[in-house]
């Protein structure tokens, strides 16, 4: 018994200092690695497939668009990537003849792009660039026994890499139209690049081969010029096409990763496109295991790229130009692992195994304190040396009335104007700074129109307020009164709540996938906004896909919906209403199938046009249409928040530019440190433990021994 209790002393003293709760293995201690985590599975890593936040965390790092945005400054700026600069727009008139920049709209029938690539610039190593001893590639033509032992990307032993070149970017432009990929920006895409219906019309025809040669087939709007330029046609002047140079849906695919791919076998062992993204980027994708962990390591390829040197004012104070002028990427290796529920995700953060964090809901009174509207860290964070950093995001999140709605439309010229008035009561009556105060903990502004903070457009003060729903007070917007609402439902047919012909009640159906916790209490607090003006709420929950489902079908009333920004131009805003974009009728991104001949006249006018004072002039007269027939109940922006720990440096909030994370630099042995010191065993509990437990067998232990001397004897 004494040796056992000398043991356990011997291991409790060797385990102090030593964190038992590392998630990590204990080689990769003090190494130069990101550890982060993601909630959502990322469904699609292919660039023409994939259109998610949870996905563009993954392929922003490993594919290389032409264009990207310049980390730091703000209002947001394109600038080059992997181009020599960016591509200056040339004016075509119905002939193909050149026009001057100045010449008028209606006469320019083309834009030309040309792009000219930076040389020199490599992709990641992987087996469908390699080649056997005689030249041939060593993969391109596997056996079904050749692939009986391969699982994993890795298990192929060769790999190589090869030069980007222009007709790989022209490639990547193509598979918009591939039969079987179905890009959800083909249909927009067809609007603009030339060619681009036409061109999958007759792939379409080919769906049924494994691998369609896209090499083989020309595309009017997409032209290799020689190795390293290429030239995109787009219909029209379409300035905001550049912003779409910065994306993903844009990035090269050399023809030799898509064959090796789409060898039969493949898919089955999911040895895709869609599972192993392939890029020229600072990172490639080495561990693919979407509900556990996914794995980026520096790409040993990337070309020579440097941190910036100019930014915001307030950049330099911050320290974001430590850097200036230092090779990308700083950090080797980021490591994601995947938390379903949030309260694992913040433990972890405070123990200092994830670098980085959001704040939910249940953990904001914990990480922050608000004091006369300002916003600080609580005296716990501070003491750890977490910083905060806050943001406006440049989203919309907003409740859609359904225009094809009998009701609550705008579609039929009989009741258009009492479905406009009981659209603004019920605008009204919904509180959107109470909702910001109780479920968003303050985080969020009160949106006046569609176009958010940061991008043009939007105006601020008593010039950007919503006149129908707001008064200008005291040098702040103040909501107009409850009895505004009921004024307006009583002319729109619904005194009291009642329908004043037949006194049936006024029942309004919202369409929702609000589920789990914290969506009863909103649910709750919708209907007491609905009870403010007599009328009864049904609150219908269902899934995503059959939501999905039911607004594309039109059969929804009202419904939550939202929109971040794709790129920074109001036109990726007033589009989500544009009539074009109708989702019933046209497929598209208008979910409220709003439809105004004045709003969609000048909507035609605004997104060819350059940001000026006549755009803003047109752009108030839209949101003025907007506020006017409310197809949204106005939500709010949110507010971002998000939580670091001091080691990690060079990390700023984009919405927009999504390949941050070669900016970012982490000091390893000062997070170790700081591990061991939040992470030390609590011991005593254990020795406590151990010897009551001694005491308790110590007298049987020596009963046993007397009985076994005695029988010895």
């Amino acid at each position: 018994m004494r040796s056992s209790i000398a043991c356990l002393f011997a291991l409790l003293l060797t385990a102090c200092g030593s964190a038992w709760n590392d998630p990590y293995p204990a080689a990769d201690k003090g190494k130069n690695i990101l550890y982060s985590a993601f909630t959502d599975r990322p469904k699609h890593l292919d660039p023409v497939q994939s259109y998610s936040e949870d996905e563009i965390t993954f392929t922003a790092q490993i594919y290389e668009p032409p264009l990207q945005y310049h980390y730091l400054k703000r209002p947001y700026e394109l600038v080059a990537a992997t181009v020599e600069a960016l591509p200056q727009p040339r004016y075509l008139d119905a002939r193909g003849r050149p026009l001057p920049d100045s010449a008028d709209v209606a006469s320019i029938a083309f834009t030309d792009y040309v792009i000219a690539l930076k040389p020199d610039i490599r992709y990641q190593p992987h087996p469908a660039f390699a080649r056997a001893p005689g030249g041939d590639y060593a993969y391109h033509a596997l056996t079904a026994e050749q692939l009986a032992g391969i699982n994993v990307l890795s298990d192929f032993v060769l790999r190589d890499s090869r030069e980007l070149t222009a007709e790989d970017y022209v490639y990547g432009l193509k598979r918009l139209a591939h039969p079987r990929l179905h890009s959800p920006i083909f249909g927009l895409m067809d609007d603009y690049v030339l060619g681009l219906g036409d061109f999958a019309q007759r792939l379409k025809a080919e769906k049924d081969k494994p691998w369609i040669d896209l090499r083989e087939y020309r595309l009017e709007g997409a032209e290799v010029i020689d190795r390293y330029r290429y030239r995109i046609r787009v219909k029209g002047k379409y300035p905001q096409f550049l912003y779409w140079l910065a994306m993903p849906f844009f990035a090269p695919m050399p023809w030799e990763a898509d064959k090796f791919h789409s060898q039969p076998g493949m898919a089955e062992k999911n040895l895709t496109l869609d599972w192993y993204p392939i890029g020229t980027g600072p990172y490639m994708l080495t561990e693919n295991n979407p509900n556990a962990r996914m794995v980026l390591e520096r790409n040993p390829n990337f070309r020579h790229d440097t941190y910036p040197c100019e930014g915001e004012a307030e950049d330099r104070e911050a320290g974001l130009l430590k850097d200036c002028g230092k090779t990308l990427p700083f950090i080797d290796k980021a490591v994601f692992t995947r938390e379903k529920e949030q309260i694992p995700y913040w433990n972890k953060f405070l123990q200092g195994y994830y670098d980085a964090s959001g704040i939910s809901s249940d953990a904001f009174d914990q990480a922050v304190q608000v004091n006369a509207g300002e916003v600080t860290l609580s005296d716990d964070m501070r003491a750890q040396g977490i910083v905060l950093t806050t943001s406006v995001a440049t989203s919309s999140m907003y409740m859609g009335f359904n225009w094809l709605d009998p009701l609550v439309g705008g579609s039929d010229p009989k009741t258009a104007e009492t479905a406009r008035k009981l659209r603004q009561a019920i605008s009204l009556a919904i509180d959107q700074e109470e909702y910001i105060s109780i479920f968003q903990n303050g985080r969020g502004v009160a949106a006046q129109g569609p176009i958010p903070p940061g991008i043009f457009g939007h105006r601020e003060g008593a010039a950007g307020i919503n006149p129908e729903m707001y008064d200008w007070v005291d040098g702040h917007p103040r909501r107009k009164p409850i009895a505004e609402a009921k004024r307006l439902l009583a002319e729109a047919g619904w005194p009291n709540g009642r329908n004043a012909a037949t006194g049936e009640p006024l029942v309004i159906n919202l369409d929702t996938t609000a589920t789990g916790v914290g969506a009863k209490a909103r649910i709750d607090w919708l209907n007491k906004q609905f009870a403010k003006i007599d009328a009864q709420l049904v609150v219908r929950s269902t899934d995503y896909n059959r939501f999905q489902e039911k607004v594309r079908k039109g059969a929804v009333q009202l419904f939550y919906f939202g929109w971040n920004a794709d790129y920074p131009d109001p036109e990726n805003f007033l589009f989500l209403l544009h009539g074009k974009q109708g989702k019933v009728k046209d497929s598209g991104e208008n979910a409220a199938n709003y439809q105004n001949p004045e709003y969609d006249r000048l909507f035609e006018q605004v997104k060819a046009m350059e940001n000026g004072a006549p755009r803003q002039e047109l752009i108030d007269r839209m949101t003025q249409i907007l506020r006017h027939d409310a197809p949204w109940v106005w939500g709010f922006h949110p507010k971002d928040y998000t939580l670091r720990h001091v080691w990690l440096t060079n990390r700023k909030p984009s919405k927009v530019g999504h390949n941050t994370l070669k900016y970012q630099r982490v000091d390893a042995a000062l997070r170790e440190q700081r591990r061991a010191e939040w992470n030390r065993p609590v011991l005593w509990p254990l020795l406590a433990i151990a010897l009551v437990l001694g005491a308790a067998i110590w007298p049987a232990w020596r009963g046993y021994r007397r009985r076994e001397t005695a029988t010895a004897r």
